[in-house]
């Protein structure tokens, strides 16, 4: 069947023949069985990624998506993509979102105007990358997420952090080498199974890209080094904490506290307001509130301080039964819990 099909390469998707040919795939029973197969591993790879940095991966569904695309093209990427989504969510088992759907459709899109009938080559796939970063990943799935947090979330507000575009930033450089290298092996075997129509290895590197890739590499490895930095300056360990965890690490900074400065005169309990680990170190720093506890409450309590133990730092600001003594700064060794510096301000 593939030999009466047109085998035209474009140099651009924006011609009535370009679309036809991609329209046509729909009738091609070898391309349907190879779009039901980039479906199921495009449904199978979102689950798997590669972990580099907190809240930072390379989820590898992009790649299935990619070689999709450049096979059988835009029309039928487009029905990949709303079939892949669906399996996606039902195989999750998280509630199911509409217009989460346009993010994937998209994607599919820009990677088969860049890569489907054309001549391959680095920069071609570099564009498709970026497009997807910046059209889809940000100006697209922000007002999406917008809309997530409003129905999904109890009215939240989402806001576009600078880690997510840092994370995007970053991701861009690495998934383009990524990505060119993979299509750059799949190319000739997709060409001899006569599922692509340029005969020419076009994806191999000329010393002017190999470059390129290498300055886009160290560029990615600057990005993370940032982000990195970022979010270690910005993010607090104890915003994670379960309520075993607070009450414990709480029980423990006021153990640290009472050996420190001794102990007082009324009933005291000690907060943990934030908790940050500092960049390729193995201390984390503790800003801790020490509050005085009411009398009254003391006693209604039994002497027990769990409770109070339990409250999170504007919890325990606006409690009525606490009374703020003072705040420390306490750096303690993460894994042997040693404490290396201690400074204590009374209020």
């Amino acid at each position: 069947m593939y030999n009466n099909k047109s085998t035209s390469l474009y140099k651009t998707p924006f011609s009535k023949a370009y679309w036809r040919d991609a329209a046509a795939e729909l009738r091609d029973t070898r391309m349907l069985v190879f779009a039901a197969l980039m479906i199921a591993l495009r449904v199978a790879l979102k689950m798997v990624y590669i972990p580099l940095a907190p809240n930072l991966k390379i989820n590898t569904a992009f790649i299935a998506n990619a070689l999709g695309a450049m096979v059988f093209g835009p029309v039928m990427a487009t029905c990949a993509a709303i079939i892949s989504d669906l399996l996606g969510v039902l195989l999750s088992g998280e509630p199911y979102f509409p217009p989460f759907v346009l993010t994937e459709i998209a994607g599919s899109l820009i990677f088969a105007l860049f890569l489907y009938r054309a001549r391959l080559t680095p920069t071609r796939v570099m564009l498709s990358r970026f497009c997807i970063c910046l059209f889809v990943n940000i100006l697209l799935q922000t007002p999406l997420m917008m809309l997530y947090y409003r129905f999904y979330m109890g009215g939240a507000v989402y806001v576009l952090t600078v880690p997510h575009i840092l994370k995007n930033l970053f991701m861009f450089p690495l998934e383009t080498v990524v990505l060119t290298m993979f299509l750059a092996l799949m190319q000739p075997i997709t060409y001899r199974m006569h599922l692509t129509y340029n005969p020419e290895p076009s994806l191999r590197f000329e010393k002017k890209q190999l470059v390129m890739l290498g300055i886009l590499f160290v560029f990615g490895c600057g990005c993370v080094a940032g982000y990195l930095g970022y979010h270690y300056e910005h993010t607090s360990l104890s915003a994670s904490y379960t309520t075993a965890e607070r009450v414990e690490k709480n029980t423990w900074m006021q153990d640290i506290l009472t050996e420190q400065t001794g102990e007082a005169d009324t009933p005291t309990v000690a907060i943990i307001e934030s908790a940050k680990k500092q960049f390729l170190g193995k201390d984390i720093i503790y800003t801790v509130a020490y509050y005085a506890v009411d009398a009254d409450a003391y006693e209604a309590s039994g002497g027990d301080l769990t409770e109070l133990r339990k409250l999170k730092k504007s919890a325990a600001a606006k409690s009525e039964d606490l009374q703020r003594l003072g705040t420390a700064v306490v750096v303690c060794n993460e894994d042997t819990g040693e404490v290396i510096s201690f400074d204590y301000k009374p209020e």
